[in-house]
């Protein structure tokens, strides 16, 4: 059973100020698999890790991230993005053979900024060199770590009774278990 502490963050729009611009760790506007994995680090093994590299597997779309303790590999976290690679996900998982502690999963192949939302070139192809535009101001805005977050801290303190209270667990934690899978025509067959 794994029990995962997401911080909400939240403001209210009377306290933001204009041109505050804040962002979570990463060098991109993905997930937070970067938080998550630091956070755990320090949290889990006592490890600060200042840094992380991500190792390309089949693709550059499908990457791992893992940290090793005594020469053993004690978290193994992956990046999906595209739904090739989310799909080959699935059928690993489905077969027990995808021992992944966090997955971070994006529709778009090469993450957020590569989204069909984004600017493209008249063709249709995403624009490499806006592209690589994007995720330079993106990676100038000053990062703010959720739990530094003064909202944050004060919804654990007042709604959630303490960080390590039974609400939190109750509120922020889950359990998964296997479910008997029944034959129906809607199931997708991956």
């Amino acid at each position: 059973n794994v029990g995962v502490d997401f911080p909400f963050c939240f403001l209210r729009f009377d306290e933001i100020k204009e041109g505050v611009v804040v962002r979570h760790e990463g060098k991109r506007s993905d997930g937070y698999l970067e938080h998550i994995f630091k956070h755990a680090a320090k949290e889990l093994f006592g490890m600060d890790v200042k840094e992380i590299t991500y190792k390309a597997l089949k693709n550059k779309d499908f990457q791992e991230v893992t940290l090793e303790k005594d020469g053993e590999t004690v978290l193994r976290f992956a990046a999906a993005y595209g739904f090739r690679n989310i799909q080959n996900m699935v059928l690993k998982m489905k077969k027990g053979k995808f021992l992944y502690h966090f997955v971070e999963v994006l529709a778009c192949p090469g993450g957020c900024l590569n989204g069909k939302g984004q600017a493209q070139t008249e063709d249709g192809k995403p624009d490499k060199a806006l592209l690589s535009q994007m995720e330079e101001v993106y990676a100038a805005i000053p990062v703010r770590l959720p739990e530094t977050n003064v909202h944050v801290q004060k919804m654990y303190q007042d709604w959630l009774e303490g960080m390590d209270s039974k609400k939190v667990q109750e509120t922020l934690h889950t359990k998964y278990s296997a479910v008997n899978q029944t034959a129906s025509s809607l199931d997708i067959k991956w």
